[in-house]
């Protein structure tokens, strides 16, 4: 049986291309008690409230239609956002040169967070380099809670 998220991506995919998206990422998580099944967006130019009503309302009905999950959730559709986690070998290859906070599970060299410029990803591995401060830092996937894009102003 296809988990929650990949079935869900399936039923989306030709919804989010017609209106001229990209899926970024399926979520379906428990917060506070309450189950969100997450569909994050990316375009060109920007994801906006039409995009995502547009998605939202289609893609609710696939899912009743489907009936994929046991009991209630909530639908969410929105931006992956400015600031997203990248996740997929192919994020982290197109994003590379460009500000990122990388968050550690525990502290090294007195810190949990780095803040620096994606330099490199090795993809056999999941070790990802950043640049921080003028000096190249490699960390090990096991030691990586969160790599996401970081927005400099």
């Amino acid at each position: 049986m296809k988990k929650i998220t990949e079935l869900t991506a399936e039923l989306a995919a030709p919804v989010i291309a017609e209106q001229g998206c990209t899926l970024w990422d399926v979520e379906y998580v428990k917060e506070a008690g309450t189950w969100y099944l997450r569909v994050l967006l990316d375009k060109e130019g920007g994801v906006d409230i039409l995009d995502c009503e547009a998605i939202s309302r289609k893609l609710s009905d696939l899912l009743d239609e489907a009936d994929p999950i046991e009991g209630s959730y909530t639908l969410e559709v929105g931006s992956a956002g400015a600031e997203r986690a990248l996740k997929r070998p192919a994020d982290f290859q197109r994003y590379l040169g460009s500000p990122v906070l990388v968050k550690l599970y525990r502290n090294q060299d007195g810190s949990k967070e780095f803040a620096g410029t994606l330099h490199a990803y090795d993809a056999s591995s999941g070790d990802v380099t950043v640049t921080v401060g003028g000096t190249e830092k490699t960390f090990a996937k096991k030691d990586v809670a969160l790599v996401r894009l970081r927005v400099e102003f």
